[in-house]
C-alpha cells in the first residue's frame, strides 16, 4: 500500500487535510472508496481498513472534517466545525469525491461513512451531490429518533448564554453519558466504542480523539439529525443507489440494532430497491475496530465487489 496526503482548499478558504491510500503501482485500481469518519476522531484511524481495501484494488480517500484531526490543526481547535459547519462538511466530501474521480477517471466512488459521517451521508443521499457516488456504506448509524428538538433547543439556549464556541460538557454528557450503561465492567468512558480494550486505549491515547464539542456544533448536529428523516428531505432521496448498513448489535448509537433496522425499513418504504444490512452479535459502535474486524472488512469487500460495474470487475488486483 502506498500512503500520502494532501490539502484541498474549500470555497470558504478552509484547508482540508486528506489522506490517500493506494494499491501498489503494478496493481490496477478498480474502484474508489471514500471514507467519512465519525465525531471527535480522525481519518488516520482508518489506515488498517484502507490496507485491506487497497489490497483488493481500491483507491482510498479520507479527509479530516472541519474541527477534526489535522484539518483543525491544533488540539485546542478540535470540536468546532464553524458556522454552518455540517453543510460545509458535506460540500467538502463532494469536493473530495470529484478530486478522486478526476484522478481515477471512469471509476465508481463509494462513500463509506461512520457514525457522524453516516448522518452526513444520509443527508447527501437527499441532495444534488448524491450523483457523484455509486453507492453508500453506513457504519454505526441510526434511523429516526425522538427528543431531538429538545436537544436542539437546549443547545441553542446554552449557545446564547455561554457563546457559540463554549465547550459543552452538559451536551456531551447528554449525548454520550448513557452509552456505557449496558456494559460491565466499565473500564473507561469509551468502552462503548469496542470490546477490544487495545482499540479503546488507542482512541484515548490519540490527542485528536475524544474532544468536547462546542455549543454550535451540538446545535447544528441536532438540526441535522432532525432534518435527515423529515418527510421533506426524504422526498428528495436518491432511490437508484445501493445502500449497505452495518453495525454492532450492542451499539448504543444504533439503539442496539433497532435503529439500524428502522432505517433499513424506512429506506425500503421510500422506494430504495437495493438495501442490505448486517448486525454483528456483541459488536459495539466501531465494527471496523472490533475483535472481529477482519470478518467485518471481508463483508464490506464482498458488498463492494457485488456492486462494481462489469468493466471494473475485469480489473483484477494483484495476488498477495
Amino acid at each position: 500500500m502506498r500512503e500520502n496526503s494532501f490539502t484541498m482548499t474549500d470555497p470558504l478558504g478552509v484547508n482540508i487535510h486528506v489522506y490517500v491510500w493506494l494499491p501498489e503501482p503494478e496493481a490496477p485500481v478498480r474502484g474508489i472508496v471514500q471514507i467519512a469518519h465519525g465525531m471527535c476522531e480522525t481519518a488516520a484511524r482508518y489506515a488498517r481498513f484502507a490496507s485491506a481495501l487497497t489490497a483488493a484494488g481500491y483507491a482510498v480517500y479520507a479527509n479530516d472534517h472541519r474541527g477534526h484531526g489535522k484539518t483543525a490543526g491544533k488540539v485546542n481547535l478540535l470540536g468546532d466545525t464553524g458556522e454552518n459547519g455540517f453543510y460545509w462538511m458535506r460540500r467538502d466530501l463532494v469536493q473530495l469525491a470529484n478530486i478522486a474521480r478526476s484522478r481515477h477517471e471512469g471509476l465508481p466512488v463509494f462513500l463509506l461513512a461512520h457514525s457522524m459521517g453516516s448522518f452526513l451521508a444520509q443527508k447527501l443521499m437527499c441532495e444534488e451531490g448524491s450523483n457523484v457516488y455509486a453507492g453508500y456504506i453506513l457504519s454505526g448509524t441510526n434511523g429516526p429518533r425522538t427528543m431531538l428538538k429538545a436537544g436542539e433547543s437546549l443547545a441553542a439556549l446554552q449557545l446564547r448564554l455561554q457563546g457559540e464556541r463554549h465547550r459543552s460538557v452538559l451536551l456531551n454528557s447528554i449525548v454520550f453519558g448513557a452509552y456505557n450503561r449496558s456494559f460491565s465492567p466499565i473500564r473507561t468512558a469509551f468502552d462503548w466504542l469496542s470490546s477490544d480494550p487495545q482499540e479503546v486505549d488507542r482512541f484515548i491515547a490519540d490527542p485528536f480523539c475524544g474532544a468536547i464539542c462546542t455549543t454550535r456544533f451540538f446545535r447544528d448536529f441536532f438540526r441535522l439529525l432532525r432534518d435527515i428523516h423529515s418527510q421533506e428531505t426524504l422526498l428528495k432521496l436518491c432511490k437508484d443507489k445501493p445502500v449497505y448498513l452495518f453495525s454492532g448489535a450492542k451499539d448504543p448509537v444504533g439503539m442496539n440494532g433497532q435503529g439500524v433496522l428502522r432505517l433499513a425499513e424506512l429506506y425500503k418504504e421510500q422506494g430504495l430497491s437495493d438495501v442490505e444490512y448486517r448486525l454483528y452479535p456483541d459488536g459495539r459502535h466501531e465494527m471496523l475496530n472490533e475483535v472481529n474486524h477482519e470478518e467485518v472488512t471481508a463483508d464490506v469487500l464482498d458488498w463492494l465487489v457485488r456492486h462494481l460495474p462489469a468493466e471494473s470487475l475485469l480489473l483484477q488486483p494483484a495476488a498477495n
